[in-house]
């Protein structure tokens, strides 16, 4: 019985159309009449060089005030970066539009991706009060710090097992 009811099944499964899935031009969202066009903006400039060394620039101009110049170079390699490193910078501006000229500059290296303009927001300075007790904490590690590599191997051996087992002796900390 329960192979005859999987067989039935199985002719069911294969006989059974597939779901049907509209074709492009009987489906609605793809009407030619539907499509928006946006206004045509020209390229007033467009400049491209290409170094035989890896190094470029690059410049264009739009109709609607677009500027932009990028250079890029490859950094000679080192250590920590074996395949050298690509260098690229450059300025961008464009108008906002409540009328005002935007204008960035950037740089992207080895360092990541800096970029800074006068739009862009910053964050505020840090009040002294908050700046003294960082300056402390800092000075505080490095006290720390200095005191660890002076100590002898054995008393440093002593004092990574008494932190392990989380008793505090003074004489460790002052």
């Amino acid at each position: 019985m329960k192979s005859l009811i999987f067989v039935v099944l199985s002719l069911f499964c294969c006989c059974s159309n597939g779901q049907q899935h509209p074709q492009g031009h009987n489906n609605q969202l793809f009407k030619v009449d539907d499509l928006k066009t946006t206004t045509w903006i020209p390229i007033l400039k467009y400049n491209k060089e290409q170094g035989v060394d890896g190094s470029y620039k690059t410049a264009f101009e739009t109709g609607n005030h677009i500027l932009a110049e990028e250079t890029g170079y490859l950094k000679d390699a080192n250590q920590a970066n074996p395949n050298g490193v690509l260098v690229q910078e450059g300025t961008y501006t464009y108008e906002a539009p409540d009328g005002q000229i935007i204008t960035s500059h950037y740089k992207a290296d080895e360092n990541g991706f800096r970029i800074h303009g006068n739009h862009l927001p910053t964050p505020p300075p840090i009040p002294p009060e908050i700046q003294k007790g960082l300056d402390e904490i800092y000075a505080g590690i490095k006290l720390a710090e200095q005191r660890r590599a002076n100590l002898k191997p054995e008393e440093a051996a002593e004092r990574d097992r008494i932190n392990y087992e989380g008793r505090y002796d003074p004489k460790y900390y002052n």
